[in-house]
């Protein structure tokens, strides 16, 4: 009887539980499911697809290499099963879990109805450290520490299953998703994803604590496996093994090495740590890709966001060069670095008030990386809608000073700024009138004004939401969000994971 390995998103051979025991049974049919219905989902989007697709025929060569190469259906998940079961002697159909978005988790639902009418056990296997279930959050850490521990399962053989036609794998998704041409991303599939962490350990992150934040540095500072991460072409825990194996051998190296590669891989392992911990909180509480976490803050906004400010937002057109800059670059490559996507949600949160719901639906569409569980976690984190993190309102004008003070990333991303001297590329609105016709850049014609004053709409924001947080029952409501999603640190540790997470989440505001 055949063995049904279910990809989805674990487009790997290496390190994947499911297609390791399931192999040791019998002959296996692994299967990948184009679902026309995921890809018309709002957050989905064309450059997605175009690494996905990738990182599929990627799979297949892996998979054929092996024995088998991978089968795909194009239709809904539950139909193309229950075709493939109507036809084949399947004893046990194999998976990782998902933490996906609402859709997923309904699809999910919905086969397993399916396997359960047809008697056939489904065996979901995890991949990253999150817990199904009733989660206990004082000892999470441990049970993700041990889980990045366990030895990685490697690929099997597999034997070929006569009479099943691999079938195409499609070149577009539904004809209702949008193209959407992104020059300048990554590309996709194993070979690549190895590539990038290798060079990331052994060339490129050696200034990775110092280069992440500024988006001049950060493209080739950080590690970029955030993509490969998401479509599973790398496991977690392969990346975990592989920073620890060489923190180990640089520490054989001894001084000769310097300490600057050590505080950038303890500093790298640290987010590997946080990347589990805010999908934890969308598994937990799916809720979140919709409704804001806390219930209090519920009114803060309207759901229905003002049309031009979001336009502008969009588009790179806000008249903040850095936060223009940045969606620029975004549309062209797919990806941002964190603090300058944080810096994203924080303005069109605070100093344009737009609910966090369209500009996240915007965001989740233009990263190629794109991971609901953490992305709908951090839309509500810098939006101040969770309860128990910090205020954290990003100055637009104050990071475009620290993070590309000459400009450089302004005048790349937002040309028509070219010609203005260094000393007002950050507030050009405030050039002298004989400047700007001197350079050729009248502020209001060639490039917008700021939409608003950027420090008195965040004055403003402050005491919107202080106030909300100030309210007894706010406050009670705090407490049992964070008994059920928030970081536990031991008060022996409190002050060096304070310092860790200012890394992460330095609000850089003031």
């Amino acid at each position: 009887m055949l063995q049904l390995v279910w990809f989805k998103r674990d487009l790997r051979t290496v390190d994947h539980e499911p297609l390791h025991a399931a192999a040791s049974r019998g002959p296996v049919l692994p299967l990948y499911v184009v679902e026309p219905g995921l890809w018309e989902q709002p957050d989905a989007s064309g450059r997605q697809w175009a690494f996905w697709r990738e990182s599929l025929l990627s799979l297949r060569a892996e998979l054929a290499a092996l024995g088998q190469p991978l089968v795909v259906r194009q239709g809904q998940a539950v139909d193309v099963l229950g075709n493939l079961l109507r036809r084949h002697r399947v004893e046990m159909v194999w998976s990782h879990q998902e933490t996906g978005n609402a859709w997923t988790f309904a699809r999910d639902r919905d086969v397993a109805a399916l396997l359960r009418q047809q008697g056939i056990a489904w065996h979901e296997a995890r991949q990253h450290g999150i817990v199904r279930g009733r989660v206990d959050r004082d000892h999470w850490s441990k049970q993700w520490e041990s889980l990045m521990r366990t030895p990685q399962f490697a690929a099997p053989r597999l034997s070929p299953v006569a009479g099943i036609e691999p079938g195409p794998i499609p070149e577009w998704p539904s004809p209702h998703l949008p193209h959407d041409d992104c020059p300048g991303r990554q590309p996709g599939g194993r070979i690549y994803a190895g590539q990038v962490l290798h060079s990331f350990l052994h060339a490129r992150g050696e200034r990775y604590h110092l280069e992440m934040s500024s988006p001049t540095s950060a493209a080739t500072g950080c590690s970029r496996l955030s993509a490969h991460l998401a479509s599973g072409t790398l496991s977690m825990r392969e990346v975990v093994q592989a920073t620890r194996a060489r923190r180990a051998s640089l520490r054989q190296e001894g001084a000769s090495r310097g300490p600057t590669w050590a505080r950038a891989l303890a500093a790298f392992e640290g987010r590997l740590h946080w990347h589990c911990h805010f999908m934890q909180k969308l598994e937990s509480e799916p809720r979140i890709e919709f409704e804001n976490l806390q219930a209090a803050t519920q009114p803060l906004r309207n759901s229905s966001p003002d049309p031009e400010r979001l336009d502008a937002w969009i588009n790179g057109r806000t008249g903040w060069p850095l936060v223009d800059a940045c969606m620029r670059a975004l549309a062209h490559t797919g990806w941002i670095n964190f603090r300058m996507r944080a810096m994203l949600t924080s303005v069109a949160s605070y100093q344009l008030w737009l609910h966090w719901r369209e500009p996240g639906l915007h965001l989740a569409r233009r990263f190629v990386d794109y991971e609901p569980g953490i992305h709908w976690s951090q839309l509500q984190m810098q939006s101040g809608t969770t309860g128990i993190n910090t205020l954290r309102i990003y100055n637009p004008v104050k990071q475009s000073r620290d993070q590309d003070p000459h400009g450089v990333f302004i005048r790349t991303w937002v040309p028509e700024l070219g010609p203005i001297e260094t000393r007002w590329i950050h507030e050009p609105w405030l050039m002298p009138m004989p400047e700007q016709n001197r350079c050729g850049v009248v502020i209001g014609r060639d490039y917008p004004q700021p939409l608003v004053d950027h420090e008195a709409a965040a004055r403003l924001a402050r005491q919107r939401i202080q106030a909300i947080r100030r309210d007894a029952t706010a406050r009670t409501e705090s407490h049992a969000i964070f008994k059920r999603h928030g970081s536990r640190k031991r008060a022996g540790q409190r002050r060096a994971a304070s310092n860790r997470q200012a890394d992460l989440f330095d609000d850089g505001a003031r």
